[in-house]
């Protein structure tokens, strides 16, 4: 197996592009990341994509999406794996370098959320939870982990306010980063206040409906330094699964696909929960936050809030997390949001994060697919400059 490097990063804005299409956002990702890699060609390309058949009568993304990019008659397909599409296509581009089949690797993570009426995308988000034995049950994909909010918060003793730090560390974060849907801070206060989506959920404990692309090139670490002065290394790359309902889990309050993801990740990088300087996590809904920081050894059971609460998840934190804003700020274009996470970290580890910026060597990005069936973490590390 080779070492991987991601050589270049590539990104739009998140929000509402009502006049650009799912094609458009995906191609100026992808040249957007072939310039800084300084790469005119690729081998492979891997799409990161959950919703394009249900909300914009499109699928066959990786035909689509090399004929549009103009690259040619390459090897492409789309990859899902619902709100983890994005990392799963980052872990299958890791998988076709380290291999050795191929030398240079596109990776895109893309979704076009908001040119379809709220009651279609909810109903097309809720496919990543069972069909037969939860959805066609009437929740929704929010109000499934009100269910596990609700649990947390019997089980340790927590009210709906002890979440608030999560939100509001995000969306601080979120006003430095160009790229966020939003840029504007908010209090515990306006926290307590918002109206609620799927009690104890609120508007403030959920990521946002919207597009966004995002992409990162790869190549054999031995290679990377022909191309950029900075290249960041995978260090770790896993990806584990559990029962995909809810209900069928002997513990819904362990999130056993990340913590196996975690461990696996840490075991092939050679560190521990303690060697991590920036997390960025998968915090669709603030809950989510605090369960991903148990399972991934950064707070024990049931104490992920109370990291929050003591100011250890902020950019001075012990381990800061959300960055950029994370999924709450940033945005969340589900199937491009676990490429987003990685061009986050490559800043962070170039030393690009502007006025967020911290002191990081090794990251780590995990991205979550339903409410918890599936995880796929990745460690980066800053190679030494020569």
């Amino acid at each position: 197996m080779r070492d991987v490097s991601i050589i270049g990063i590539g990104q739009t804005k998140v929000g509402e592009h009502w006049h650009r299409s799912l094609r458009d956002l995906a191609v100026d990702a992808i040249s957007a990341a072939l310039k800084d890699a300084k790469v005119e060609r690729v081998g492979a390309l891997y799409v990161g994509n959950m919703l394009s058949g249900e909300l914009t009568a499109q699928e066959h993304l990786g035909a689509l999406l090399a004929d549009w990019a103009g690259l040619g008659s390459i090897e492409a397909v789309k990859v899902e794996a619902a709100c983890a599409s994005g990392a799963a296509a980052v872990r299958l581009g890791y998988i076709g370098v380290a291999s050795g089949i191929q030398d240079f690797v596109l990776v895109c993570g893309v979704e076009k959320m908001t040119d379809a009426d709220a009651e279609t995308t909810t109903a097309a988000w809720s496919a990543a939870v069972d069909a037969d034995y939860e959805a066609s049950h009437g929740p929704s994909f929010a109000a499934i982990n009100a269910l596990l909010m609700r649990r947390y918060m019997y089980e340790f003793g927590v009210q709906r306010q002890d979440f608030a730090p999560f939100a509001v560390n995000a969306h601080q974060n979120g006003v430095n980063n160009p790229c966020a849907m939003f840029r504007s801070p908010i209090s515990a206060e306006a926290f307590e206040k918002a109206r609620m989506i799927a009690d104890p959920i609120s508007l403030l404990d959920a990521a946002p409906i919207c597009d966004g692309a995002a992409a990162v090139v790869l190549c054999p670490s031995d290679r990377a330094r022909e191309f950029v002065g900075k290249p960041v290394r995978i260090r770790g790359s896993a990806m584990a699964t559990d029962r995909l309902a809810l209900h069928s889990r002997s513990d819904p309050l362990c999130l056993h696909a990340a913590h196996v993801s975690a461990q696996k990740a840490y075991q092939q990088a050679g560190v521990g929960p303690h060697d991590i300087n920036a997390l960025e996590l998968h915090d669709a809904f603030t809950v989510m936050a605090a369960l991903s920081l148990e399972a991934c050894g950064f707070a024990e059971r049931g104490k992920g809030v109370r990291l929050a609460q003591e100011g250890e998840i902020t950019l001075q934190g012990r381990i800061p997390i959300s960055t950029m804003g994370g999924l709450k700020a940033r945005g969340h274009p589900v199937g491009a949001t676990g490429v987003y996470q990685i061009v986050e970290l490559v800043e962070q580890l170039r030393g690009e994060a502007g006025a967020n910026q911290i002191d990081c060597r090794l990251g780590m990005a995990q991205s979550i697919g339903g409410s918890g069936a599936t995880a796929i973490t990745h460690i980066l590390e800053a190679q030494e400059e020569r």
